[in-house]
């Protein structure tokens, strides 16, 4: 982080008055700086991921490039023209030389620190978007079968934005309007823990009256449910679970956004009904994955989580890349927290910690 002292952590006009501002030309580049110099003592970084999306359709374009408006009042007013007959109308279009444009995009997430905690910085979920000249404005092969149709045209690949002409952009749209566009990460995590606590603590009559009945005992007797569970009002959500394995795993060493971005969504209403939390999305990924395989022993396992880490060039790296599911099997987080207690294996005794505890009680995203 800069030496000078932040003023004040950025909103959401502010940011969108900078990225409006940015030449589609040099937008990549001056993005970061642009931001630190609007946010006074904030050290942006920025980082973009490959997951495409596209935008509905927004505007419609003549052959000869003029634009004719916005893409749904002019199918709107096209149909008008013929009377609402979808037949005529697609007659009249499809071999016509209109197309539509849409935007098409990929994530991008810009941080800066706010202190020396795992926690401490600053997010900002973006979208980078170029708008494309898309396709046809119908289906030249087949007939709408509805009006609804037209709007979210299907017939179009949209597997490669360079395949399409590219009209203006790239920009930077600020995303996450679920309450995750702008997130001081220590802050949102307080926020999780205290939500968490007061939805568990608004249950505690019901839990309290509730019982199990124990299947296949002689008895048949009922055990109350905090009995049989007894660590319910001490539940920790994986959010913060997530954040304090890296603060005390190997991994603290480095900081958790230069290869961690996150998916946040708040979506508000009644306190115990609100919906919170993240989904972790690695910033560098494994050439491969990793799967369980019973036919490979532990020692193996050591060495394939072992090259896992030196790839993405961070310690314990395996072990968030499990939690997050998709890379790294969580059969072989258990593989090797069994071999650990077995004695077969070690880790550094701080990782060794995390994994075990993660095997007592596990979490995933």
């Amino acid at each position: 982080m800069a030496e000078q002292k932040p003023v004040r952590l950025p909103d959401a006009a502010s940011v969108e008055t900078v990225l409006a501002g940015l030449d589609p030309v040099t937008a990549d580049a001056e993005l970061a700086p642009a931001l630190g110099e609007n946010f006074p003592g904030f050290a942006f970084t920025v980082a973009r991921i490959d997951d495409p999306y596209w935008c509905n359709p927004h505007a419609v374009v003549a052959a000869d490039g003029t634009r004719l408006g916005n893409h749904r009042a002019w199918v709107e007013r096209a149909l008008a023209d013929v009377g609402g007959d979808l037949t005529a109308f697609w007659s009249r279009h499809r071999e016509s030389a209109e197309k539509f444009t849409e935007w098409r995009g990929t994530s991008a997430f810009a941080f800066a620190p706010t202190g020396p905690g795992v926690a401490d910085f600053v997010q900002l979920a973006l979208g980078r978007e170029i708008e494309v000249l898309a396709g046809p404005v119908v289906d030249p092969d087949y007939r709408p079968y509805r009006a609804d149709d037209l709007f979210e045209p299907s017939w179009v690949s949209r597997e490669s934005a360079v395949e399409a002409r590219q009209l203006a952009g790239p920009v930077y749209r600020l995303r996450g309007r679920t309450g995750g566009g702008i997130a001081h990460m220590r802050s949102f995590l307080a926020r999780r823990a205290r939500i968490e606590r007061e939805q568990r603590e608004a249950r505690r009559p019901e839990l309290e009256s509730r019982v199990i009945h124990k299947v296949g005992s002689e008895s048949g007797r009922d055990i109350p449910f905090l009995d049989a569970n007894p660590g319910w009002f001490d539940f920790v959500p994986r959010e913060n679970r997530f954040f304090a394995d890296w603060a005390r795993s190997s991994a603290a060493d480095h900081r958790i956004f230069d290869h961690w971005a996150f998916d946040i969504h708040d979506l508000g209403g009644r306190e115990q009904k609100r919906e919170i939390g993240f989904i972790p999305r690695p910033l560098k990924m494994p050439s491969e994955q990793l799967l369980a395989d019973e036919a490979v022993s532990v020692h193996r396992l050591m060495e394939r989580i072992e090259a896992i880490d030196a790839e993405i060039g961070l310690p314990f790296a395996w072990f968030f890349l499990m939690t997050h599911g998709h890379w790294v099997d969580p059969d072989i987080g258990d593989a090797i927290a069994e071999g650990l207690r077995a004695g077969r294996i070690r880790l550094p005794d701080r990782d060794a910690a995390v994994l075990l505890a993660w095997a007592d009680t596990k979490y995933l995203f």
